[in-house]
């Protein structure tokens, strides 16, 4: 069986975590979230912990059991604590602007690009070159990172771009003559 099925998952106080047939469902203090779980996995709730196991004894069962473990385990964490993600603007005048649910970015183009911030998402602009993204899902907080910093990711030259706030941009020499 695969090693991070065995691990149980503790759903900690104020988690209400529900199995009903093939959907599993989490409500806390962060928000709500669902999941249809695989048929070649058997999910039992006993005593507040959740423990996964492959239907069969297949490769394609034991890995799809590890993988739904991770994401109910994703899906607890999130509802209970939530998820954050911090980037920076790096470069001159560089800033974004929150107005409403959408975020303004000057990238240094012709025009501003403006970005919508889907629902279940927010976003925090603490200073003009940082923005704070929050959320209860994990994919969804790190999917819409991957849009904001798709608009102009960094350059190896001058490290100019929006980048992740622990990421190292590995600088390249100019072309010597």
């Amino acid at each position: 069986m695969s090693r991070i099925a065995k691990q149980p998952v503790k759903i900690p106080s104020g988690v209400e975590l529900s199995i009903n047939g093939r959907e599993l469902s989490a409500k806390g203090p962060k928000g709500f979230l669902t999941m249809t779980l695989h048929d070649k996995v058997i999910v039992t709730k006993k005593d507040n912990v959740l423990s996964f196991s492959p239907k069969d004894q297949e490769k394609f069962s034991i890995a799809v059991a590890g993988t739904t473990r991770s994401v109910v385990s994703n899906i607890v964490t999130g509802v209970a604590t939530g998820y954050e993600k911090k980037m920076v603007l790096v470069g001159v005048g560089y800033r974004a602007q929150l107005q409403g649910k959408k975020l303004n970015l000057s990238l240094g183009l012709s025009h501003p690009v403006i970005y919508q911030v889907p629902d279940g998402i927010e976003v925090e602009i603490p200073s003009p070159t940082e923005i704070t993204v929050r959320g209860c899902s994990k994919q969804q907080v790190g999917q819409v990172c991957a849009e904001i910093r798709a608009f102009r990711p960094p350059e190896p030259y001058k490290g100019k771009g929006i980048k992740y706030l622990d990421e190292k941009i590995v600088r390249k020499d100019a072309k010597k003559k």
